[in-house]
């Protein structure tokens, strides 16, 4: 077993979150005072797509959100966090998770399935405090905080981010995701919210974890009940969403990925509007 020791990522206290940044729009982020950008979806092993944000930037961290363990062969990614590593020390972080039962053919138990990956992460050298768990229910946040540098729970509550703090303890690095829509309607947030969080009303690692967080059946039942979408999706003024994210640093996060529902093109410019009202200092 390989202890991440007490060595945390410092990622800032707020990153962007998304399906992807082109180079030009990570250097604009960066420039906002946004200290990482955080690709979701599950991509392949070889992490092409990393470099060329990295060039762009000079501090700007890069994570993925996820590599999905059945997807991305163990060996294959440790070669790309070792090429990216060289290339650009310290500011890439891998994160990893086992997907979701309903997407994959081959879905065995999980949490030893997660294990074996992280042995073989370990015997081709990844350090275990530039890795990160996606993690949700204790088991696995236990794990995060044991096998790697710490837990990036995705939607979830700043409620779970106190529960996880506790679990995981002190010294383990915690970035829980949390989707925002810039807009003071609630009717227009509700149906963005409503379509992000669509695919997840069967997945039974959210369902479960949503339960666990004291959400009825009706309330993630297709197409969830409104308390459930404003607990998952912030949305009002810059400084009423602000506020709704450093409830999650108030809770015990060390980091906030922020995923702006929005077009790719817009999101430079939401990010801008938040950036002050989440204190963060321009480079620009």
């Amino acid at each position: 077993m390989t202890d991440a020791g007490t060595s945390k990522p410092n990622l800032g206290r707020f990153g962007s979150f998304g399906r992807g940044v082109t180079p030009q729009q990570a250097k604009e982020i960066e420039a906002l005072g946004y200290g990482a950008v955080w690709v979701g979806g599950s991509p392949p092993a070889e992490l092409e797509w990393v470099e060329p944000i990295l060039e762009a930037t000079t501090t700007l961290q890069v994570a993925t959100g996820i590599v999905n363990i059945w997807t991305a062969p163990a060996p294959q990614v440790a070669e790309s966090f070792h090429r990216i590593d060289k290339a650009y020390p310290g500011r890439f972080l891998l994160g990893i998770g086992v997907g979701h039962r309903e997407a994959h053919s081959e879905y065995r138990k999980p949490y030893d399935a997660l294990t074996q990956y992280l042995d073989q992460l370990d015997e081709f050298g990844v350090p275990a405090d530039r890795r990160v768990l996606a993690a949700l229910g204790p088991r696995v946040l236990k794990l995060s905080a044991q096998r790697s540098a710490g837990a990036h729970p995705y939607l979830t509550t700043p409620e779970h981010t106190a529960q996880a703090r506790e679990l995981i303890g002190s010294a383990a690095f915690l970035a829980p995701e949390h989707k925002v829509v810039l807009t003071t309607d609630a009717d227009k947030a509700r149906a963005v919210g409503r379509k992000a969080l669509d695919m997840y009303f069967n997945l039974a690692n959210y369902r479960n974890n949503w339960q666990r967080l004291g959400f009825s059946e009706d309330d993630i039942t297709r197409p969830g009940s409104d308390r459930l979408v404003d607990a998952m999706v912030a949305y009002g003024t810059p400084e009423a969403i602000a506020a709704r994210l450093t409830e999650h640093l108030d809770a015990g996060a060390d980091h906030v990925p922020v995923q702006v529902l929005t077009r790719a093109e817009n999101l430079v410019p939401a990010l801008a509007e938040l950036a002050g009202p989440l204190g963060l200092t321009s480079a620009g």
